[in-house]
C-alpha cells in the first residue's frame, strides 16, 4: 500500500465514520499520511483526527479514538495505535501489502505511479531562454502530465521558473549526462557540467541507476535460464522447468534484509511524481531532483538487493526466489519509468 493509497483509506475510514453518525463534520479533500514522529510507532502516521477536533467540535484524542475502529478494519491495516495529541499510527501488513504492491507495478509497468488527479488543470511556466530551465520545464511537463494536468511553457516577462544557469554548456557530454547534469541538482544549486558524468563508476550517480536497472534485466533473463519467472506470492507462482525447493529450504523474500527500505521506495514513487502538482510552488519546481534522488536511493537498494535473487551453487529455485525476482522486475520497472520522466534512457544492457 502506498502512501496515496494509504491516504485514501484514511478518508474511506473518515466517510464511514460520518455515514455511521459517529462524527459529525465534512469529510475532506485530503489527509497527510507520512513516516511516524518522534514518540510514534507503526508504518505510517495521520493528523487526520487534529485536522478534525475543531469542526468535529470534540478533542483530537476523542476523534482519533471514534476514527480507531474504522481504521483496523480496512484491509491490509493490522493495527492502530493513538499517539501524543491525537495522532493515529498504523500498521500495516507487509507481507500482504508488500505483495499487492508488486503485483500492481509488474501489472502497470512504466505507468505506475500515473494518476488523473490533474486532470483539466493547466499550469504556465515562464522561463528563460536558458537551456537548464528548458530542461527543467521539460520535464515539470512530463511530471505533471503522468498526473493528468498539463503545462504550457511561454518565455518573456513574469519569469516563474529561474533555476541557477548551467555555467557552460553540456551538450557535449552528450544528451543523457547533460540532462542529468542539469537536473539532479535542486534548482538554486549551481549544477556541474564535468566529465565526471560519463564515468562508467559508481562514483557516477547516473550509471549506479542506469546499472541497477540493467542488472534487474540481466537477473531476470539469467532466471529464465535456470528454468523459473516472477511470482509476487509464492502460490501464484507458475511451476518451474526445473526442480524447485519448498519454502522451508529457503527463506522468505520479505524477511531479506532490505526489502523494507525496497518496498518503501517503490511504494513513494507515486508521491515524489506527484509532488509536481503544486506549480508554480518553489517546492514543485524541485520536484524533477527529487526524483533523481529518489531514483538513486532506489537504485542503491535494489543493487544490495540483487545478489540474493538467484540460487547460488547447487540451490534450487524456491517461491522465495520468484518473489524476489518479482521484487527487482518492479525495482527496474520503476527506474526506467523514472528515467523516462527525466527524458533519460535505461538500457537494458550496459
Amino acid at each position: 500500500m502506498t502512501p496515496v493509497e494509504l491516504s485514501r483509506t484514511v478518508l474511506h475510514a473518515v466517510r464511514c465514520a460520518v455515514d455511521d453518525g459517529a462524527l459529525s463534520v465534512a469529510v475532506p479533500s485530503r489527509v497527510v499520511v507520512g513516516p511516524p514522529g518522534a514518540g510514534g510507532c507503526g508504518d505510517y502516521a495521520t493528523n487526520v483526527a487534529l485536522q478534525l477536533a475543531r469542526p468535529a467540535g470534540q478533542p483530537p484524542l476523542r476523534v482519533a479514538a471514534l476514527l480507531r475502529p474504522y481504521l483496523v478494519r480496512e484491509a491490509g491495516v493490522t493495527d492502530v495505535a493513538i499517539t501524543g495529541p491525537g495522532f493515529l499510527n498504523i500498521s500495516l501488513d507487509r507481507a500482504v501489502t508488500s505483495a499487492a504492491l508488486v503485483r500492481r507495478i509488474l501489472d502497470e509497468g512504466p505507468g505506475y505511479g500515473r494518476t488523473d488527479a490533474l486532470a483539466g488543470q493547466v499550469f504556465v511556466l515562464r522561463v528563460p531562454y536558458e537551456v537548464r530551465a528548458e530542461v527543467l520545464a521539460d520535464v515539470l511537463a512530463r511530471m505533471v502530465g503522468s498526473q493528468g494536468g498539463r503545462v504550457e511553457i511561454a518565455h518573456g516577462d513574469g519569469v516563474n521558473l529561474r533555476p541557477v544557469p548551467a555555467p557552460e554548456d553540456p551538450a557535449p557530454l552528450g544528451p543523457d549526462a547533460a540532462r542529468w547534469a542539469l537536473l539532479h541538482p535542486a534548482p538554486h544549486d549551481r549544477p556541474r557540467i564535468t566529465a565526471d558524468h560519463l564515468v562508467q563508476r559508481e562514483s557516477n550517480p547516473l550509471f549506479r541507476i542506469r546499472y541497477a536497472h540493467a542488472r534487474t534485466r540481466a537477473v531476470a533473463r539469467n532466471a529464465a535460464d535456470l528454468g523459473f519467472d516472477a511470482a509476487t506470492r509464492p502460490e501464484t507462482a507458475p511451476a518451474a522447468a526445473g526442480p524447485v525447493a519448498t519454502d522451508a529450504e529457503t527463506p522468505d523474500a520479505l524477511d531479506a534484509p532490505d526489502t523494507p527500505d525496497l518496498i518503501a521506495l517503490l511504494a513513494d514513487h507515486p508521491r515524489v511524481l506527484a509532488s509536481a502538482g503544486r506549480l508554480p510552488h518553489p517546492d514543485a519546481l524541485a520536484a524533477p531532483s527529487r526524483l533523481s534522488r529518489h531514483l538513486l536511493a532506489l537504485a542503491d537498494v535494489t543493487l544490495a538487493h540483487l545478489p540474493a535473487v538467484l540460487p547460488r551453487g547447487d540451490e534450487k529455485p524456491s517461491a522465495a526466489h520468484r518473489s524476489r525476482l518479482a521484487l527487482a522486475e518492479a525495482a527496474g520497472t520503476v527506474l526506467a519509468g523514472g528515467l523516462s520522466l527525466l527524458g533519460i534512457d535505461a538500457p537494458d544492457h550496459l
